[in-house]
């Protein structure tokens, strides 16, 4: 049965740019953060994720002046993530116009601060953001601190107490994929998809439209993310939205 996806343009960033690499690393400058953002949005984008891809690595101060410009002109759910170690880190993006926060580093090292920020902000706005790099066939370990750090953790286990702490998505990034366009790590998310109840939102290594209908048949997959593609407008939402409804796939 098929099911309504969204559809989630991902942007890594730096300061007020727009960045990418590949397996999360590195980095280079693709443009201005605030216009990509409004470009995506005005192409029928149906989120947008920002990640502050190098915070958690720097200590750098957040995007709250940037997420501030960015929803005066795009009017759908953000989520930023990226360097949020404390309650306030939190409470000042969503003062700054976020919808959602993804937390990685943080909860990894005081997994309470989920149940916390999800008592305070409600489920419906935590994201537990998670790097999935894959150590051996049907086994992939949880990584931070800009997936510099192992943190010795099985990614399904990690997933499923983010879950049970009141996370109230999940977003799996396939370290291995990113930035690589070389299609999406099925495995992963299927196995992903048997534990997890929570809406999941998958990233990492969309190349074409036919990556987007291999991971559309893993039913309890909610939403993609699509980075690396966009910027080099190999691809365009419309067009991937148009395609699905020729083809009679179920994407918002």
């Amino acid at each position: 049965m098929n099911i309504t996806k969204r559809i989630i343009a991902r942007l890594d960033a730096k300061q007020d740019k727009l960045i990418k690499g590949i397996n999360l690393e590195g980095w280079r400058i693709i443009g201005d953060l605030k216009e990509y953002a409004k470009k995506y949005y005005l192409h029928g984008a149906d989120e947008i994720l920002i990640i502050d891809s190098v915070a958690s690595l720097y200590n750098r101060e957040k995007l709250k002046e940037v997420i501030k410009k960015i929803t005066k002109d795009v009017f759908i759910p953000i989520t930023v993530g990226g360097g949020i170690r404390t309650f306030k880190d939190a409470s000042d993006l969503f003062l700054s116009g976020a919808d959602k926060i993804a937390i990685n580093s943080a909860a990894i090292i005081s997994p309470n601060i989920i149940k916390k920020l999800a008592l305070s902000f409600g489920s419906q706005s935590i994201v537990s953001s998670i790097q999935a790099k894959k150590i051996s066939k049907g086994k992939w370990t949880a990584y931070y601190e800009s997936a510099r750090e192992d943190s010795n953790m099985d990614v399904i286990e990690w997933a499923k107490k983010c879950q049970d702490l009141g996370a109230g998505e999940i977003l799996i990034t396939s370290v291995d994929r990113d930035g690589t366009e070389n299609g999406y790590d099925l495995e992963l998310a299927k196995e992903i998809s048997k534990n997890i109840s929570v809406p999941i939102i998958f990233s990492g290594g969309y190349g074409n439209f036919s990556d987007l209908i291999s991971l559309n048949k893993i039913q309890n997959i909610d939403a993609f993310c699509i980075g690396t593609s966009l910027h080099k407008n190999l691809s365009k939402i419309k067009g991937i939205k148009s395609q699905a409804k020729k083809k009679n796939k179920l994407i918002r």
